[in-house]
């Protein structure tokens, strides 16, 4: 199988005795969009330290939402040294005179709110900031953070690393679940999307890419400062400044997507031919889930063997080698289910990664490979002691086990179990639907499970409940 977005965990684990969530549970929670950054804060004025994810508690803050991020970044290869400033515009959710934000490693010098120096310190991963007066429920306010340091990663739960990569030439920079920390302080949970602005300034022959259109480049005094705007929505961790020694090519597609791609001259061989194929991937993806949701694509190709997965960095997913092209579809296929329409929790992994694994399945069938059908036979065909069946992918139970082999390929299953019992042209209008009606926004699985049942007009808690929540190997549906 060609990997997805990150190589699935293949060692075995133990089955889950206990349905983790009860669909029942999950279809009783009222389905409302979460606001961005409204998770759940501590009594009085102090945001909380977490935006109350089961999987990562920390992850995110509660109190405020960020509107937009100003990043202005300068990074020295040969040393390894990051200097940044990050403008944060957020609106208070509750009155505060404390907020946190996530923030790893790094060392800050000074911070401001709305101009005014601002007390901070450091709890963990926290960037814990007192401003020097109460901001107002329903208000704006900005925070300045300047910074610098020697940036690295984090270690996911799963052994894997995280946000800020250093590579031979660079950086690689991929930020999910919780890197984005690593190398900006932010409101790392996925609730909280908000718009970006990014300014690179790295040595001279060095490229700096980041999400969005590139609004322009200057060289002088022996470095190259690149500027981005990603004006969609985007969460934290689907950000991305990977520096390297690039080859770029920029053209706008038929469709008027301008299209930005860097890659490594190590891998502009192998590269080549897929890449080739990324405007005929989403003009596919067009057709099939509506129209594609951002300004700009591409693909950021990098020589970074030691990382080993790719990742659906909004607009301009980031490969650590050539990717094949069911790695292409995949990672394209999250623009829609994954980037655009986002995480609620870390527990829904499956929509994103359910989803751009079967987008796969149906490139093939629609291309002359095995049918979406054929191939989860086979992989129904797994005795029930194999790793497809070890947790059930609606809740995974840990955030080790988030890019395990259930959440991909049964994750996958589901949704084609859910094509055999409603039929092809309602299935497709679901898929439709479900990128249309949450563009930009936030979904989770009780919404899901409510628009197929609405949309087809039938009673599906039962297979859903089957495919994503029973233990051990699924009777054949």
């Amino acid at each position: 199988m060609t990997p997805p977005r990150r190589q699935p965990v293949r060692r075995r684990t133990a089955v889950l005795a206990t349905v983790p969530v009860a669909l029942a549970a999950l279809l009783a929670t009222t389905g409302a969009a979460v606001p961005g950054g409204a998770g759940p804060t501590a009594p009085g004025s102090t945001g909380a330290a977490g935006a109350g994810d089961p999987y990562f508690p920390l992850s995110g803050n509660g109190g405020y939402d960020v509107r937009h991020y100003d990043l202005t970044l300068r990074y020295d290869p040969a040393a390894r040294r990051l200097d940044g400033t990050a403008v944060l515009t957020a609106r208070a959710t509750q009155r505060l005179t404390r907020f946190d934000l996530d923030l790893s490693g790094l060392t800050v010098t000074r911070v401001t709110v709305d101009g005014r120096a601002a007390r901070f310190a450091r709890d963990g991963r926290e960037l814990v900031v007192t401003p020097p007066t109460a901001r107002t429920k329903g208000r704006d306010f900005r925070v300045a953070v300047a910074y610098h340091g020697t940036p690295g990663p984090v270690t996911d739960p799963d052994g894997s690393p995280d946000g800020w990569i250093p590579t031979d030439d660079g950086a690689f920079v991929a930020g999910e679940p919780q890197g984005a920390m690593t190398w900006f302080p932010a409101n790392g949970h996925p609730k909280d999307k908000a718009s970006y602005d990014f300014t690179l300034t790295v040595p001279r022959g060095h490229t700096a890419v980041a999400n969005g259109v590139l609004l322009g480049q200057r060289t002088a005094h022996g470095r190259t400062t690149f500027r981005w705007r990603q004006t969609e929505p985007m969460a934290a961790y689907l950000a991305t400044a990977t520096i390297g020694r690039f080859r770029t090519e920029r053209y706008t597609t038929r469709d008027g997507i301008q299209v930005y791609n860097a890659v490594d001259p190590r891998e502009a061989r192998a590269a080549a031919p897929v890449l080739k194929k990324l405007p005929d991937v989403l003009e596919w993806g067009s057709r099939l889930f509506g129209p594609y949701p951002f300004r700009a694509a591409g693909s950021l190709v990098d020589h970074a063997p030691d990382v080993g997965y790719a990742l659906e960095t909004q607009t301009r997913p980031v490969y650590a080698f050539a990717p094949g092209l069911g790695t292409l579809v995949h990672e394209s296929a999250h623009q829609w289910f994954g980037d655009s329409v986002s995480l609620t929790a870390w527990q829904d992994i499956w929509l994103n990664e359910g989803f751009a694994t079967y987008a796969e399945w149906l490139y093939s069938e629609q291309h002359g490979g095995p049918s979406a059908q054929r191939t989860f036979d086979t992989l129904y065909a797994r005795p029930g002691g194999d790793a497809l069946w070890a947790y059930p992918p609606g809740d995974p139970g840990s955030g080790k086990r988030l890019f395990g082999t259930p959440v991909y390929e049964r994750g996958a299953m589901a949704l084609h179990a859910l094509r055999r019992a409603v039929g092809d042209r309602d299935f497709f209008r679901v898929l439709r639907a479900w990128a249309d009606g949450h563009r930009g926004g936030h979904g989770s699985t009780a919404r899901f499970v409510t628009l197929a049942e609405r949309i087809s007009g039938k009673r599906l808690k039962g297979l859903f409940q089957t495919w994503l929540y029973a233990p051990g190997k699924p009777d054949r549906a």
